[in-house]
């Protein structure tokens, strides 16, 4: 196993890109920009590489005013506030906050600047069983109108079980909310490689945040049994894709747990390949993605654009709107609280 680090830009010293590999192939390569994944190498039956994730090939493709306007979010760390919250503005203490509107009528993904537009500081790390990047970035009191002082470290590991650990940690100094995910697009055939609605997929949950037209969750957690967006027994995903409303999946599954340990959340399997990526975790939620909002407008590692369907996300997460829904469970941060989280990406191919 082994990590090397190289720069990612040539306008700026202080971007990096480093490549993790184990012993199995596998090759992950994430940059201190956004802590996003660029490259996600699997090898294939014939020891070919094949990149499993959506993405780009230089740092000025990430940083284009193009890029930026469209906003998928590749691969990155989001944060503070990861998915929507309605009409950007919580209260805390009865204080309101009022945030960026970049949404629509809500707030997305931290702001117009948010964790996955920082440079994150490094460091590395290495032994026998697993090698990590840590990242780590703070993030002042009121950057995007957000309270506190805010801590944040994401720790990247992969090991020879061909699992990659994504790690959170944070603390705060004035109570705020937090809600912090990876964002990477999948396409387990490769990306470019078309569509990925014969993928087949199963999500660990019998209940789900309720959505209104605008995303935002109404605050019902109805069961899954007998709706269209049941996913507990596989399905491909294009067998109802249709039917859930939108231009497919973007919703939001109460996983079922009753802890806060690491899970099974999920399972994909691309069938003709039989590549098959299982994920789990600590967040009580996962929004499941069909890149329903990517137009054709941007063209990725392959030469090819990336069109609706051209990949998925499985976002592990507390649920959208959380701090305006004391129903759901608490994305808020007190003073002295830690904020502890881990994702297991883990491939099997």
């Amino acid at each position: 196993m082994k990590i090397t680090k190289k720069l990612f830009s040539d306008k700026n010293n202080n971007v990096f890109l480093f490549k993790l590999e184990n012993n199995n192939g596998i090759e992950i390569k994430i940059s201190n920009y956004g802590g996003i994944i660029t490259s996600w190498l699997v090898p294939d039956n014939n020891g070919n590489k094949i990149d499993i994730v959506l993405g780009f090939n230089t740092f000025e493709e990430y940083t284009s005013q193009k890029y930026i306007n469209s906003c998928p979010y590749f691969g990155a760390i989001v944060g503070r506030f990861a998915n929507r919250i309605a009409k950007g503005s919580f209260t805390i203490d009865g204080k309101e906050y009022k945030l960026a509107i970049n949404n629509g009528e809500n707030h997305l993904h931290g702001g117009i600047e948010g964790f996955d537009k920082k440079i994150w500081e490094a460091k590395t790390f290495e032994n026998l069983n697993e090698i990590c990047l840590s990242l780590s970035y703070l993030s002042v009191d009121g950057e995007e109108n957000y309270p506190g002082n805010l801590q944040a470290k994401v720790d990247y590991t992969l090991n020879n079980k061909n699992e990659l650990s994504v790690k959170y940690f944070s603390e705060t100094d004035k109570k705020t909310t937090l809600n912090l995910t990876q964002h990477s697009y999948f396409n387990l055939k490769g990306e470019g490689n078309g569509d990925v609605l014969e993928h087949i997929i199963s999500i660990n949950a019998d209940k789900f945040a309720e959505p209104a037209s605008n995303l935002i969750p109404t605050g019902k957690m109805p069961d899954l049994k007998g709706n269209n967006l049941d996913l507990r027994t596989k399905k491909a995903i294009k067998e109802n894709i249709k039917k859930v409303g939108g231009n497919g999946y973007d919703h939001n599954y109460i996983l079922n747990k009753t802890k806060n340990e690491l899970s099974f959340a999920a399972k994909v399997v691309e069938p003709e390949s039989n590549r098959i990526l299982e994920v789990y975790t600590t967040k009580p939620g996962i929004q499941f993605y069909t890149g329903n909002f990517l137009d054709d407008s941007i063209t990725g590692k392959s030469g090819k654009t990336y069109f609706p369907h051209a990949g998925f996300c499985l976002e592990t997460q507390f649920f959208p709107d959380s701090p305006n829904k004391p129903e759901f469970p608490s994305a808020f941060l007190e003073v002295g609280e830690k904020y502890e989280h881990e994702t297991v990406f883990k491939l099997v191919f």
